[in-house]
């Protein structure tokens, strides 16, 4: 068992590992350090466009269905758990040579899981990354989120890319050489 293992995509799974422990430990120090909604507890990272801030976030991205009662958090933390068993799936049916759809799959689990860490103990997510223009008179912020985001959007990211442009090279490259057989 252990063999298939170590010739599966599941050897990315310390790729997962440092998504939940940066996450976690971003976290900690923004409860620690960063007074949650104070108009004044926040770090300036990058004048007028970037700041550390301290927000609780009761729904998905960008909190969408924040406001809707507390369904949510359960609906979210089921398939933040579904999707990341179905990645390990996915993951332990790969070959570890499948390096982009594995390390996409890691990173997604990491994300996931760190948000839904949160769900279980705080039954919000610390989100802290905000990003934020002035323009026509008006500051426009992007929603706050966190490493773990990060995590989930990037494997998604890499994970399309491979979908749209690097699946369909492997597959005309093994059809070449299956073809001089």
């Amino acid at each position: 068992m252990s063999g298939k293992i170590l010739r599966s995509g599941l050897v990315f799974l310390p790729v997962s590992v440092v998504v939940i422990l940066l996450d976690y430990f971003s976290k900690l120090w923004i409860i620690n350090n960063i007074p949650a909604y104070d108009p004044n507890g926040f770090i300036e990272v990058i004048h007028d466009f970037f700041s550390i801030i301290h927000v609780h976030n009761q729904g998905a991205a960008f909190s969408f269905l924040a406001d809707k009662g507390g369904w949510q958090k359960i609906f979210f933390g089921a398939v933040a758990l579904g999707v990341s068993i179905y990645l390990l799936v996915c993951m332990y049916r790969n070959r570890v040579s499948d390096f982009l759809p594995n390390i996409s799959f890691a990173l997604i689990i990491g994300g996931a899981l760190g948000n839904l860490y949160d769900r279980i103990v705080y039954s919000y997510v610390i989100d802290f990354l905000d990003f934020y223009l002035e323009w026509g008179g008006k500051i426009h912020h992007y929603p706050a989120f966190n490493i773990a985001d990060c995590g989930v959007c990037v494997g998604v990211f890499l994970f399309v890319v491979y979908e749209l442009f690097i699946k369909k090279e492997d597959k005309k490259e093994e059809g070449a050489g299956n073809a001089g057989e």
